[in-house]
């Protein structure tokens, strides 16, 4: 090392002074609270810590090559505390990758593994270098590029919606568009979504989810089964939490990593829609013992996973090992990764997956008061940010309806989804869970009405879903008695075997038109019901036109048509479509379904559950048919919004009467699942049939019925 202590100034609008000359490169002392690495006008800040380690080195790589044309080792002169930081001048971030070296005790038992030969990517690297097929093993070590954000978002403001104004889309980024049925010039990229925005304004939805886009490895468990390569296709093996995954890019971004995703974010915030992303802090593509050393086993490993005490790796995830989240650093850095996708990506919300395992101690037990989830659910620059937890985990902690709220967090209500699935296929011990769920889950989240419980508002709380990426479609549910999993190797054991599911009649795909007709029922029973309960509805995509997955109920590892969605299923099913644009849009005109409002002035209360009788009931766990009623006064239209909702799970029809909304008020027929004798399933207000007393509900079907004024008053107003 030469020492320099000449005046050395940089011809550059910040006036910094090098201290040191390192293998031919001008250093001094970095920002040491500025984590990864930052473009600065005089050359490049780089900051890392480790607890455990003794020593740390930069290296420096040509753009593509493997080997370091630079090692650059930082002075002890440049830590604080456990933090390296230092600036080497004159880099040109465009010219070069960059990753560390560690060195430290090697102890397994301890749960040390440190090795100074093993080069390992910065934990805040903003981009992963180097492109790469899809599903071709990584040959090469992981390097870190440095990313330049000068991306212009405008002055558009952050969205206000509520949760319960949602209506949330699920999709798999690449299964989305990969298939050449879908159309589309890049298909399965952010490119390929983009081309696809004016269908999704078209069908109505105003949220996606999609399913991971941080950098991930697919093919960390890449396999052959029976001449198909299967891989980890879904997403669910995070390699870098602060880069967006370069393969969902449609072009070498190289110079604009996360442009792409970026300018898709715009276009659909453009389009009035936002954007959540699905996010794993639960755990690491790293593994378990047997795993890859790439990035936090190799900077403390004892500190980023939660570790036996004899060293090995608590497996609560399910897939090796279990993040250590409520570790100050681990949540310093999961706090950091989401405001940097709030400010810089503009994010609306996060999923997160196996949400459960973020409350837990760093001895593995479920905490009372995780202070992860409390510092998310304060955090100012994620105020406004949707918080949606999957409140479970793979080791058996269920926690929907008691997962640490803080007054903030969402949840996948599970509860929903089995017990309206229950319900609707038959299982009438359900119809009591069913009940609760469709009025948005009371019973789990408190007082439907009141804002200020323990819980998140009620009516905000829950995340309705009945079909999600893991488990059968919505045509599937209703086309398979039991799950068709052969293909993912595992001799059908793996996945789900409680679905809930009725195939109709037939197993899989048939030609009977009977059991097509009850299929087709079934999901509009399915989509009504979903769409006219309080919560947030959430779908899966493809749902709207019957996209299958033939059985398949865990398709994880399914790179190919299994997973990718057929969009000449679009013309086949266009009533299907139809139908779904129809209730989406139902849904957003009457604000009654979706939250309290001023009392109605027809005297109906906001809320109710009423028997065939049109009287008001307490649902008891093997009712066949009842009805759920949503009312207020909706001030912007200045008039009652009404809606009631029959469910018939019975196989045989049922006539009910409506109840009385007054002399000058009727009730409309909306929607009825077993269609007309035109086949007609949906009717808009000037085609709606005035209902007088009773209704004849035919068998399993669901029927939506609005009240409002006569056309007779109307006019006379």
């Amino acid at each position: 090392m030469k020492r320099y202590f000449d005046n050395y100034m940089i011809k550059h609008p910040v006036s910094v002074q090098p201290m040191m000359e390192i293998e031919g490169f001008l250093v001094r002392p970095g920002m040491f609270d500025l984590n990864g690495a930052t473009e600065l006008p005089i050359g490049v800040n780089f900051t890392i810590h480790t607890s455990g380690g003794t020593g740390c080195e930069l290296l420096l790589f040509h753009v593509g090559e493997e080997e370091p044309y630079a090692v650059i080792p930082f002075p002890e002169s440049y830590k604080i505390g456990d933090v390296y930081s230092m600036i080497v001048f004159e880099l040109d971030i465009n010219e070069f990758e960059y990753a560390y070296r560690i060195d430290g005790p090697h102890e397994p038992e301890k749960g040390l593994l440190f090795d100074k030969n093993n080069i390992l990517l910065d934990p805040y690297a903003r981009a992963v270098a180097g492109r790469r097929t899809w599903g071709k093993k990584r040959q090469a070590t992981y390097h870190a590029r440095v990313v330049k954000d000068v991306f212009d978002w405008g002055d558009r403001p952050q969205s206000d919606r509520e949760m319960s104004d949602l209506i949330i889309y699920e999709l798999h980024v690449r299964g989305f568009t990969k298939h050449p049925s879908s159309n589309v010039k890049h298909g399965g990229t952010f490119e390929g979504l983009k081309e696809k925005i004016p269908y999704l304004k078209e069908l109505g939805i105003n949220a996606v989810e999609l399913m991971p886009v941080f950098e991930f490895d697919e093919t960390i468990n890449a396999r052959e089964v029976d001449g198909n390569t299967l891989l980890e296709y879904w997403g669910y093996n995070t390699v870098s939490y602060f880069s967006p995954n370069n393969n969902y890019a449609a072009l070498d971004d190289f110079k604009k990593e996360g442009w792409e995703l970026k300018e898709l974010i715009r276009e659909l915030h453009e389009n009035g829609i936002e954007v959540i992303l699905d996010v794993v802090f639960n755990h690491t593509a790293e593994g378990n013992e047997d795993g890859p050393s790439f990035c936090f086993k190799g900077i403390d490993n004892n500190i980023y996973y939660i570790l036996t005490p004899d060293g090995k790796y608590y497996n609560f995830s399910g897939c090796g090992n279990t993040l250590n989240c409520n570790h100050p650093i681990v949540q310093q850095m999961i706090l950091e990764c989401l405001r940097y996708w709030t400010i810089n990506y503009r994010v609306d919300g996060f999923r997160f997956d196996l949400a459960s395992i973020l409350g837990r101690n760093e001895d593995g037990m479920p905490m009372n008061n995780p202070p992860l989830l409390k510092n998310l659910a304060y955090d100012p620059i994620l105020k406004n940010v949707k918080l949606i937890a999957e409140a479970w985990d793979a080791d058996g902690l269920y926690q929907v309806g008691s997962f640490p709220a803080n007054r903030r967090w969402a949840e996948w209500n599970g509860r929903y989804r089995d017990a309206v699935r229950g319900f609707l296929k038959g299982d009438f011990w359900e119809s009591w869970n069913a009940a609760w769920s469709i009025s948005g889950s009371g019973d789990l989240y408190g007082d439907l009405y009141n804002e200020y419980n323990g819980h998140y508002a009620g009516y905000n709380s829950s995340v309705n879903f009945l079909t999600c990426h893991d488990g059968f479609t919505l045509y599937d549910l209703y086309s398979y008695n039991t799950k068709h999993n052969e293909a993912n190797g595992w001799n059908n054991t793996d996945g789900s075997d409680d679905n809930r599911s009725w195939n109709c009649g037939a197993e899989g795909e048939t030609d009977d038109p009977e059991v097509l007709n009850l299929r087709f029922r079934m999901i509009r029973n399915a989509c009504t019901v979903l769409m006219c309960s309080r919560g947030t509805p959430m779908f899966l995509a493809g749902d709207e036109f019957g996209n299958t997955q033939f059985g398949n109920n865990n398709a994880y590892c399914q790179d190919n048509e299994i997973s990718w969605l057929d969009w000449s299923l679009l013309d086949k099913n266009q009533d299907l479509f139809e139908f779904f644009k129809f209730m989406i849009a139902y849904r957003k005109k009457h604000p009654s379904i979706r939250k309290k409002l001023p009392d109605a002035q027809c005297g109906i209360e906001g809320l109710s559950t009423y028997n065939i009788h049109a009287e008001k009931m307490t649902v008891s766990r093997d009712d066949r048919i009842f009805s759920n009623v949503f009312a207020g006064y909706d001030e912007t239209q200045q008039q009652d919004d009404l809606v009631y909702i029959t469910m018939n799970a019975y196989w045989d029809e049922i006539e009910i009467r409506l109840p009385d909304i007054g002399e000058n008020m009727s009730w409309y027929l909306s929607v009825d699942t077993f269609g007309d004798e035109e086949g007609n399933y949906c009717f808009s207000e000037e085609k709606e049939r005035r209902i007088k007393g009773s209704y004849v509900m035919r068998p399993r079907t669901v029927a939506v019925f609005t009240g409002r004024k006569n056309p007779e008053v109307s006019s006379e107003a």
